[in-house]
């Protein structure tokens, strides 16, 4: 499954794996969610602090609020002093959040003119493109869907069948290929496993590069169709 990615979410780096990312060392098992307030420098800033068996603590920041994620020990004042030490960190991407969501509310909007026209641009170019590289994988799929979705860029089932958003075509040609290996690699491994990431770049070795770009205009693309 390809999800539209949500850039409205940040988290508080605790790896080298980029800026903003942080990979949790095991399950959320959550039994503790509270709401807290910490005194900043800026006025006070409200948070949700979610303990489970982690061993680790994290800050994630979304368009509704701060979640602070911290193992079941964490007190409040623990709590607190994670969040002060990061205030500048957390300001900075509440920023960005509104930046980009005015951009995303300035974006022209596509008509239903528009989308019925792309809607069949859709239907000619991207079976082309599936049937393109599933010679090359020596893939074999079910049916292919098409439609304007607001969380998804495609998607394969169980079944094989194949699912697509038609506004991967306002992207550059390059990123509805990458959507399209990636949904095709599923046929062989239903995961996000290395051995499945191993057959995406063999297929198609820029796939990070633009993967990246769907991440970072995704919210745009999506915001034409009044999805954001």
């Amino acid at each position: 499954m390809y999800l539209a990615n949500a850039r409205s979410i940040d988290t508080i780096p605790q790896s080298p794996f980029g800026d903003s990312s942080f990979y949790q060392k095991e399950p959320s098992l959550l039994n503790d969610i509270n709401q807290y307030e910490c005194p900043f420098d800026e006025p006070m800033i409200e948070y949700t602090l979610i303990k489970s068996r982690r061993k680790t603590i994290s800050l994630e920041v979304k368009e509704d609020g701060l979640i602070v994620r911290a193992p079941n020990r964490t007190t409040k004042r623990e709590a607190d002093a994670f969040v002060k030490k990061h205030e500048a960190w957390i300001v900075k991407k509440r920023r960005q959040i509104a930046e980009r969501k005015a951009m995303e509310q300035s974006v022209p909007r596509l008509s239903e003119e528009e989308l019925r026209v792309l809607s069949q641009m859709a239907k000619k170019v991207i079976p082309e493109r599936v049937a393109y590289y599933a010679r090359l994988m020596g893939a074999h799929y079910g049916r292919i869907t098409l439609r304007c979705q607001k969380t998804r860029w495609g998607s394969c089932s169980a079944k094989k069948n194949l699912n697509f958003n038609i506004l991967l075509l306002l992207t550059p040609p390059e990123v509805l290929d990458s959507v399209v290996v990636h949904e095709l690699c599923h046929l062989f491994e239903m995961n996000h496993s290395a051995r499945f990431y191993e057959r995406v770049y063999a297929v198609y070795p820029e796939y990070d590069r633009w993967n990246r770009w769907l991440k970072d205009n995704g919210n745009l693309i999506m915001a034409r169709a009044g999805y954001r």
